[in-house]
């Protein structure tokens, strides 16, 4: 029965592409329900866990990616900390808005085809 829920993709891109739309999805719910502090909470977390992947990633000697692309997620990752922080003691539509834009932006970006 669990493996009703899995999902298969045909490339990591795809599926980060998935990781940062369900982390826009679940900011926007908490966006949509601003009066339930716990599932802002939450929702602020896990999209903090998913850029502290990203943060791993990006710091690992193995990562192939260049060097700008991996000082500018790195950036973001840092932006996330900081309104995770801010968000956490005074969430709002506008912290909950540019996580949310973020996180598409960089799932349309992950799925547009590679030149």
């Amino acid at each position: 029965m669990a493996d009703e829920n899995k999902f298969n993709f045909d490339n990591k891109r795809e599926m980060d592409a998935a990781a940062f739309s369900q982390a826009a999805y679940v900011l926007d719910q908490a966006r949509q329900n601003m009066d339930d502090s716990e599932l802002a909470e939450r929702a602020l977390k896990y999209n903090q866990l998913l850029w502290s992947i990203v943060q791993a990633d990006v710091s690992a000697k193995d990562n192939s990616l260049p060097e700008e692309l991996k000082a500018n997620l790195m950036s973001l990752s840092i932006f996330v900390d900081k309104q995770t922080t801010e968000g956490l003691k005074n969430a709002s539509n506008e912290l909950f808005d540019s996580l949310i834009n973020m996180n598409l932006n960089i799932a349309e970006g992950l799925m547009e085809t590679e030149s």
